[in-house]
């Protein structure tokens, strides 16, 4: 599907056919969103760009170097939108194009977050003059849904402390919950790690507008992101320390279990002696006696008594 939005004197109007790029003058077109488009729809929009559109291997490229680069007058630029799913974090990859003051994006899922921003730009077009305008919007909704992410990873973080303070289900599935937070605060830093260095690159970008509210904007971004890295950090750590506590709570448990299954076969020891050795068949003193066995019970009840009071007062138990 695709979608662009150009300016009609005060107002921005949008369309849904790649027919009308021929109408439509190139200093006019602000943004252009293609959602999983087709190979016409492709080529329409690098015939109008002057530029060759990225393959979906390209845009979810993992080296540094890939994720952005310039040619000619275009800047490419590749970044994921994290999206909370169930437990899982989501990582949907868009790809940004600048070329001139129009901006293309490609990406293969809905996001909410692009629609909102489409209703904005036809509200309020005069916020937005040019496609930089557009990117610097999406960019900053993007981090502040990240911050968002971050806030709800805390408040889990928050949640699994209180219940290893109240001792509430501390065993191995609560450990696996703890490592699948930990996952996703991991996903989330190296998101925004990712979009801090598309910003910073967009940044030092020649082509990048020299206006200084463009250039303040995404300076405010990056210090946005600066922040959000630190929480992330701190949440990560507090996972940490949350997951040392959890085991060693854990072990405690094992070890009190194993401490009770020793204890009691050292209580039980010597009078399974006892009854081991009057069980064998041979003579023995008194064994012929019709008290014999009152006494055997007698002895072995005793030693049990010793060997617990032995236990005891040593502090053992």
């Amino acid at each position: 599907m695709i979608k662009f939005f150009y300016r009609l004197g005060a107002e921005i109007k949008f369309s849904q056919s790649e027919t009308e790029f021929a109408t439509i003058s190139k200093e006019n077109v602000l943004w252009i969103d293609l959602l999983d488009p087709t190979g016409e729809q492709k080529r329409a929009v690098e015939a109008y760009l002057g530029t060759e559109i990225q393959s979906r291997a390209e845009a979810e490229e993992i080296e540094s170097s890939s994720r952005f680069y310039e040619e000619g007058n275009a800047i490419f630029a590749n970044t994921n939108f994290l999206s909370p799913a169930d437990d899982e974090m989501l990582m949907d990859p868009v790809s940004f194009i600048l070329v001139g003051n129009t901006l293309t994006t490609i990406r293969e899922v809905p996001l909410r977050s692009l629609d909102t921003i489409m209703l904005k730009l036809q509200a309020l077009p005069e916020q937005f003059p040019d496609g930089f305008s557009i990117f610097v919007e999406i960019m900053d909704r993007r981090v502040d849904l990240d911050a968002d992410i971050v806030e709800l990873i805390s408040k889990d973080v928050s949640q699994f402390s209180k219940r290893i303070n109240q001792n509430e289900d501390i065993n191995e599935e609560f450990l696996l919950d703890i490592n699948q937070l930990q996952e996703n605060a991991m996903f989330v830093r190296e998101n925004v790690v990712d979009k801090q260095r598309l910003i910073s690159n967009i940044l030092k970008s020649k082509r990048c507008p020299k206006e200084a509210g463009i250039r303040d904007d995404l300076t405010i971004i990056l210090q946005d992101i600066a922040s959000l890295i630190n929480h992330t950090n701190f949440a990560f750590e507090r996972l940490e320390y949350l997951q040392d506590t959890v085991v060693g709570i854990i072990n405690l448990d094992q070890n009190r279990i194993m401490k009770i299954f020793t204890f009691v076969s050292l209580l039980l020891m010597p009078a399974t002696l006892v009854a081991s050795f009057y069980g064998m068949n041979v003579k023995l003193p008194f064994a012929e006696q019709w008290w014999a066995w009152l006494a055997i019970i007698t002895l072995m009840l005793l030693l049990v008594i010793g060997i617990w009071f032995i236990f005891k007062r040593k502090k053992m138990l």
